[in-house]
């Protein structure tokens, strides 16, 4: 998905939000365990309940990673089950150099490789261009690069100061002459909303990933107020909130009417910015 079909699906369905699938097998409903694979079906029914409200889809690699084969084979179909009408995004927070990230870059870009080919994933910077060109070799796809966490233990150095500024915005500067804003996203937390002014000003017209919507505590209408750009530039995630809304055999039901509220929230913001 490129930039203009991205914000094309923004206006169609009058929506920014990203549905974190942060699928632990030990939170869902007990009566998926008898199914062949749980976390599929899972993932399957919460996509199949939600897809026309949102624009992305954010699998985060961990929860399947730490059941091993079973759990790749998971994501490996959830990535497959994403329509092409939503954003495949992986939250896989790679961060190496060489060959190293090409393989990761393999592991999640090429389908031929390993099942996969979602369009978009996040990569932690800290490395230098190093860490990051091995993606953006892959044509089409996105690096979400972490710019501004919403962790207390990204004050550590995120805050620290560069010359005349901080070191999240070198980050984001840096960044900005790798590629365009077709090609790298930014994540900037929610439990940040005062800072998306500064992040504003280092990346006015670059599409934001922003966690800690719902359970985390964030705003939609700061981030929205201070965040949003010509073409919305907002992906706003919400995981447990709308995954986890019942525990029940309703559970993806409940997930959609979480879904809606928040879409149509967006809505809402969407008309006041007139960008629907």
């Amino acid at each position: 998905m490129n930039r203009q079909q991205l914000v094309n699906q923004i206006k169609q369905k009058k929506s920014f939000l990203c549905v974190g699938l942060d699928t632990d097998i030990s939170l869902i409903p007990s009566f998926l365990l008898d199914f062949a694979d749980p976390v599929f079906e899972f993932n399957k029914r919460i996509i199949d309940a939600t897809h026309d409200l949102c624009v992305a889809y954010k699998p985060n690699s961990a929860f399947y990673e730490s059941r091993g084969i079973a759990g790749w084979q998971s994501l490996i179909m959830t990535s497959q089950h994403i329509p092409k009408t939503c954003l495949g995004l992986i939250d896989a927070k790679r961060g190496d150099i060489g060959n190293t990230s090409t393989m990761y870059a393999k592991a999640f870009f090429d389908k031929e490789s390993s099942g996969m080919s979602f369009d978009a994933i996040t990569v932690a910077p800290y490395m230098g261009i190093d860490s990051v060109k091995p993606f953006l070799e892959f044509e089409g796809k996105w690096v979400v690069l972490l710019a501004l966490t919403s962790n207390e233990g990204g004050k550590n150095f995120q805050f620290l100061t560069t010359g005349e500024q901080r070191l999240f915005e070198t980050v984001i500067d840096t960044a900005n002459t790798w590629a365009g804003n077709d090609r790298i996203m930014y994540v900037v937390g929610a439990t940040r909303s005062e800072e998306f002014i500064n992040i504003r000003k280092h990346a006015p017209d670059h599409f934001l990933l922003v966690p800690g919507i719902g359970a985390q505590g964030g705003s939609l209408q700061e981030v929205a107020k201070f965040g949003i750009n010509n073409d919305c530039g907002l992906l706003v995630n919400s995981s447990r909130s709308i995954i986890y809304a019942s525990r029940g055999e309703d559970f993806a039901e409940k997930a959609r009417e979480e879904a809606l509220k928040l879409q149509q929230e967006m809505s809402h913001i969407l008309e006041e910015n007139n960008l629907i």
